[in-house]
């Protein structure tokens, strides 16, 4: 016998009783009488719909043992059904359109006020996010169902209310025939998680209003248009829809008049009406059309950069009397293709933007308004300028803050089927003539849902699901209903029906290929995914935006993605962690690979964001000519010049401020340079480098950021002699020398400043460094390859735990030799340095100086070594460690800060002088890993009780200075569980490889990979009083 589709698997069945999708207006009418049903529901749980009890959608069924749940939430976040992370697969068998009998399933109940119900009034019922299927009932009798779970639903439930107190029950079910196109990257969800709501439409009303801002005229003049949509009753009446069309907040009117009567009705889609490059039907088939076609001189354009908005008010008057009012948002902006590239407003404009998904830590895909508001204001704080919205598209409110704040979006159809790609049939739907309708639905409701917000550039078809002939209807149906806009599907993979060429993660050498050639028809490219944000990193950063800026063709990127998807959870000392995919039990998994945000889930902007702000900049400089003070500006805005950015400047030295100033008047058009002068002088020879560090800050206070914020920093190195610094020691060093079997002892017999040395005569190592009674040492210098791995390391583990065994690393001594100079001991130590199994590695040649002001002259020259091929192509760092007493638990450090910083993620930082206690060290990653890194180090010191060590280095290098070992810090696994070590633990690098973004992209460039090289690390140090550490720097 065939099976049977259940209601929730039938793909042909794309709703009962659910209205048409349109843009969602705000009535002054209606004002006061809409009807929030967000709060405390009852709830049952069940493990399948047919476990509901008898009569449990009858207005008197009795609850009384039921939990109580709120709405919007998902219930897994509240303890029911089960946690589960994968980034692919499917959580059931790949059997479209059929999905478990044990479907996990919620019964919804509550009862809600209307304080009036009028006959001729419509009285509607709107959610706003449902996953993933569901029936509603109001008051016993069935009213709907729907699916998509991202896409609001609405229902005319006239027919079911009654004045005074009604009752809605909702059954949700996790699993639908609509789950095998909504399996993306995240957690699996369900519930009413989105707003739920009533509200009434008066019989004479606007029903619905479809608008757009066009441009003409050398892009100066606008062109209003729209298609008002009335409801049925407002033909019989004979009433007229007058517009006001006025800048936003109270500004002046630019336009009046009365909408024009359209001649047709639109009754369906296929025999639609098509007015202004847009096609639409109401939701009462008998309604009336007015076209509104204005031409409007001398408008503000709206874009990202300079968002203006207008306000549309819409009114339903008949003889003087008004029905209805409405007002909508406008933006007047023009998207074409011209020449290769997708404009704006006439010009090529460039993406740096993020991938979003909804999310929060506490809530899953249960977000709040204030909180998305704040995430805009950081992401225009950090110089974002477009977001995807991966991969489903939002609620309504999100479109409305990126029309204001001003953001471009890419608005995306919920719809990814990564699972068949799993099982080698990625097209297996896309070629079934039954869900043909499916993917239509889909991408048709985004578009009349959102068609009025002018933020949004492009329509996308989905995620990551092949191609096929559903996909081209669905492209063919956007293009019927709005050819103002561009289409995006990345799944297109050679641009046969998208408007660009969209791909992921493409290497930086590949995304030169596409650059420098006619792929995909020529047409312009976009990123839709590049610099995987997973741990410590994203790396590369520059390198793709100098390719992004030196190409026409390309178009900019959206780093994946914005906020890492970790769920909270307080430890029973009260302390919070975050749990990602296997803390539930849920297998399979994708482990951390949800924890790849630029905001971490405290909402702290992660060191990758705060390089990706300097990286996309929209103002940068360069030098001209620095020993006459004069640097570039250059304005990389596309629409605005740089009359509200001020140029403040300083000329530093180590740590010291000796000039600066202000320009105030930048005069660069957009996209175009000025040269500026700097009236500093500067010293022909000094001891130290000189910097120019120069900000850019804003003048006038933003929608998003106060006066004096800086959109971007810089730093230059000035053109002054940099003379060499001398410490001479003279006279005998009055030391002496205690050897033992083992041990070599070298120290002073003076009283007061005594200095001890030791040294381990079989293995090299030195024991002990004591100043006047002081132990400044635990463990002394012994080379390491090592650094906890991170993320994006992941495709190397294997090679290096298990091929070449890089965790397993030994020294040997080969040579242990001693003399007295005239005024210092030398110590001189060769040591073979490789690693369990191997045969490579380096020789170590060790060099001590130990003068009897207790300062150490200390050179270390690695030689590498391959007695074979077997040779690992990367390692992760070459350098030495050493930890010393936890009372040094300060880190003062003259090189790049504040932030961590590594050779390929260092745009944030700037040479200097800075300070931290070892905790502020540490960078916080939900999955622990190597962190903390600080670059072109050039003297450290590390101090604590009126005690310090100070060393100073040849050649700067990089450091790592904690309260943990590496092994804690590979163990801890998450936030919280980092083991102490009781000392503080310090390595010292000549190379520290970069960071790249291989969890899921390009790896390490060659330039920051440290291979099996020769390396040298050069220094001398010496205990200080750590009040005088800057002069004696």
């Amino acid at each position: 016998m065939e099976r049977q589709k259940k209601r929730w698997e039938d793909e042909t069945l794309l709703h009962i009783g659910r209205r048409g999708a349109q843009p969602h207006l705000v009535h002054e009418s209606t004002a006061g009488t809409d009807v929030s049903l967000n709060g405390e529901w009852d709830f049952l749980y069940l493990r399948a719909p047919e476990y509901s009890p008898e009569g449990f959608f009858e207005k008197n069924f009795n609850t009384e043992n039921w939990d109580t749940i709120p709405v919007p939430s998902c219930w897994q976040m509240h303890g029911y059904g089960k946690m589960h992370y994968t980034d692919v697969w499917y959580l059931f068998p790949v059997n479209p359109p059929f999905v478990p009998s044990e479907n996990p399933t919620g019964i919804y109940r509550r009862f809600f006020m209307l304080q009036d119900v009028r006959q001729e009034d419509k009285t509607v019922l709107r959610f706003e996010g449902v996953g993933s299927a569901f029936d509603v009932w109001i008051n016993g009798i069935h009213c709907g169902y729907s699916k998509v779970s991202r896409l609001a639903s609405e229902f005319d439930i006239s027919h079911c209310v009654v004045a005074g107190n009604n009752q809605i029950t909702v059954r949700v079910y996790q699993w639908s025939d609509g789950s095998y196109l909504e399996r993306q990257d995240m957690w699996a969800f369900s519930g009413i998680f989105r707003n739920v709501s009533v509200y009434r439409e008066r019989a004479y009303s606007i029903s619905t209003c479809f608008v757009s801002g066009d441009l003409k005229n050398g892009y100066k003049d606008g062109v209003l248009q729209a298609d008002v949509l009335l409801s049925a009753d407002v033909e019989e009446a004979g009433c007229t829809v007058e517009y006001h069309l006025s800048e936003k907040d109270g500004g002046r009117e630019i336009a009046h008049g009365c909408a024009a009567v359209q001649d047709s009705t639109c009754n369906t889609m296929q025999d639609g009406v098509q007015n202004g490059g847009t096609v639409f039907c109401s939701n009462n088939c008998n309604s009336g059309l007015r076209v509104i076609r204005e031409e409007i001189s001398s408008v503000h354009t709206w874009s990202a950069e300079t968002p203006f908005l207008y306000c549309l008010r819409l009114e339903l008057k008949k003889d003087n009397q008004i029905f209805d009012t409405a007002e909508l948002t406008v933006g007047f902006r023009k998207i074409e293709i011209i020449d290769g590239n997708f404009t704006v407003n006439g010009k090529a404009v460039l993406l740096n933007g993020v991938n979003m998904h909804d999310f929060s830590p506490a809530g899953g895909s249960t977000v709040d308004r204030a909180v998305i508001e704040q995430d805009i204001i950081l992401m225009k704080r950090h110089n974002i300028n477009a977001v995807r919205c991966s991969h489903y598209p939002k609620a309504d409110y999100f479109y409305d803050l990126c029309d204001t704040y001003g953001l471009y979006v890419i608005d995306e159809a919920d719809l990814e089927s990564h699972g068949f790609e799993w099982v080698q049939a990625p097209n297996w739907l896309n070629e079934t003539a039954s869900w043909e309708q499916a993917y239509i639905d889909r991408c048709e409701r985004m578009v009349k849902a959102h068609y009025n917000h002018p933020c949004i550039l492009m329509w996308s078809l989905g995620n990551e699901s092949g191609m096929g002939t559903n996909f081209k209807k669905a492209a063919d149906r956007i293009r019927r209903l709005d050819k103002t806009r561009l289409l995006h599907y990345e799944g297109d993979s050679n641009a046969e029906i998208m408007d660009v060429y969209s791909t992921m993660y493409t290497r930086l050498n590949r995304l030169q290929e596409i650059a420098e050639s006619n792929d995909a028809h020529g047409k312009p490219h976009l990123l839709c995914e590049y610099g995987h944000a997973m741990g410590t990193g994203p790396g590369n950063l520059e390198e793709y935006q100098q390719l992004f800026r030196r190409y026409k063709r390309l178009q900019g990127g959206f780093i994946w993605e914005w906020y890492d998807h970790g769920i909270q959870i307080t430890r029973e000392d009260g302390r919070i962690t975050y749990y990602y995919g296997g803390d539930f039990g849920d297998e399979p998994n994708n482990s951390n690979f949800c924890i790849d945000g630029l905001l971490m889930p405290d909402r702290t902007p992660s060191t990758g964001l705060l390089c990706y702000k300097e990286v996309i900049a929209p103002v940068d400089c360069c030098p001209a000519d620095l020993a006459k003070g004069l640097i570039t500006i250059r304005n990389r805005y596309d629409f605005t010049d740089l009359h509200d950015i001020a140029l403040c400047w300083q000329v530093v030295s180590n740590g010291t401020v000796y000039e600066s100033g202000i320009i105030d008047t930048l005069n660069a058009a957009a996209g175009k340079e000025e040269t500026v002068y700097l009236p500093y002088s500067l010293p022909e020879a000094a001891d130290e480098s000189y910097y120019v560090n120069i900000q850019f800050n804003y003048k006038h206070s933003t929608l998003y950021a106060d006066s004096g914020f800086t959109v971007a920093k810089r730093q230059f190195l000035l053109p002054v002699e940099r003379k060499p610094r001398q410490r001479p020691h003279t006279g005998e060093h009055g030391l002496r020398i205690i050897e033992e079997k083992t041990k070599l002892t070298v120290c002073s017999d003076a009283v007061g400043n005594t200095v001890k040395v030791a040294f381990c005569k079989v293995t090299g190592r030195l024991l002990e460094y004591t100043f006047d009674g002081i132990s400044y040492l635990r463990e002394g210098f012994a080379p390491n390859v090592r650094r906890a791995l991170i993320d994006n390391d992941m495709y190397k583990i294997r090679d290096w735990k298990e091929k070449y065994f890089i965790h397993k690393q030994q020294e040997q001594l080969e040579s242990f030799t001693y003399s007295s100079e005239k005024d210092y001991i030398a110590v001189h130590i060769s040591t073979h340095f490789s690693f369990l199994n191997q045969a490579f590695g380096f020789k170590c040649e060790y060099r001590y100086r130990i003068f009897s002001d207790g300062e150490i002259a200390f050179d270390l020259h690695a030689r590498s070594f391959a007695y074979t091929d077997f040779v690992p192509q990367m390692i992760p760092r070459a350098g030495i460690e050493f930890s010393m007493p936890l009372q040094f638990n300060r880190v003062t450090w003259y090189g790049l800060g504040f932030e961590e910083n590594y050779c390929d993620m260092k745009a944030h930082v700037q040479k200097g002088l800075y300070s931290a206690s070892v905790q502020d060290m540490h960078t916080e990653y939900v999955k622990p890993q190597e962190n903390g890194h600080r670059e072109e180090v050039e003297r450290l010191l590390l101090s604590g009780a009126g005690k310090g060590l100070l060393f100073s280095f040849e050649k700067p290098v990089g450091i790592n200075v904690h309260d943990y070992t590496i092994d804690a810090l590979e163990k801890a696994g998450h936030i919280g569980n980092i083991e102490k070590a009781g000392r503080v633990v310090v390595h010292i690098d000549a190379k520290h490889s970069g960071l790249g973004s291989n969890s899921c992209g390009e790896e390490q460039m060659y330039k920051n990979k440290t291979r099996i090289n020769d390396f040298a690390i050069t220094m001398r140090f010496r205990p200080t009083n750590p009040t005088d550490f800057v002069e004696r720097l």
